[in-house]
């Protein structure tokens, strides 16, 4: 027998080459390599394999279920990056998950899309407001400012007092906006103590 530390390594190996394996048929038009493996024990191998398929249109509602409920993180992510290119993908539904890098990239995915429904809008702004993880604030007040709807705008002011990183992104998101309250906060934003918001700012303001 192998010792742990050599056994662990050859399985994450093994696991390696499936997922080159997968990647490989699915760029050469061929998905079987993928459909085998998505009920695979690793889940990096399951996320390459629900990837291969929804990068190529073959991610059907039954299969989107099963991401959905799959209990490793890692194939959620790999189904929320997706949902900036599949439709059919309920992003609202990750925005609520229990890890936040999922909701993460969901919200990034909902801001590649670029228009969402008003129950979306309200979880994004939740987020914004009330999220405790400071990268799913910053995510879904960028979400927010990719959409445009005038509907978000309180809660992208809202976010221009938060911590530094999230007040970046904030700044940005007021891009496509105008009026006195947006004027404001980007005056404010010019005199940030943070450099990076002020060059925002100043991006945005030119």
């Amino acid at each position: 027998m192998f010792p742990s530390g050599r056994s662990s390594g050859n399985r994450d190996s093994l696991n390696t080459r499936i997922r080159q394996r997968i990647i490989e048929a699915s760029l050469n038009g061929s998905f079987e390599e993928a459909e085998q493996n998505l009920v695979h024990t690793n889940p990096e191998v399951r996320a390459s394999a629900f990837t291969a398929l929804g990068q190529a249109g073959r991610l059907d509602k039954r299969l989107i279920r099963v991401a959905l409920s799959d209990t490793h993180h890692q194939v959620r992510c790999a189904l929320a990056n997706l949902g900036a290119i599949n439709q059919a993908i309920p992003l609202n539904s990750l925005l609520t998950d229990e890890d936040p890098v999922v909701i993460e990239i969901a919200c990034w995915a909902i801001g590649e899309r670029g228009k969402t429904d008003r129950e979306t809008m309200d979880a994004l702004k939740d987020i914004v407001e009330n999220h405790d993880d400071s990268l799913c604030r910053e995510s879904a007040v960028a979400a927010l400012g990719a959409i445009g709807d005038s509907y978000a705008l309180d809660s992208i002011l809202k976010a221009n007092d938060d911590i530094a990183t999230v007040r970046r992104r904030a700044v940005l998101a007021l891009a496509p906006f105008d009026g006195p309250e947006v004027e404001l906060a980007i005056e404010k934003a010019l005199s940030d103590r943070d450099w990076q918001v002020r060059q925002a700012a100043e991006d945005i303001s030119t």
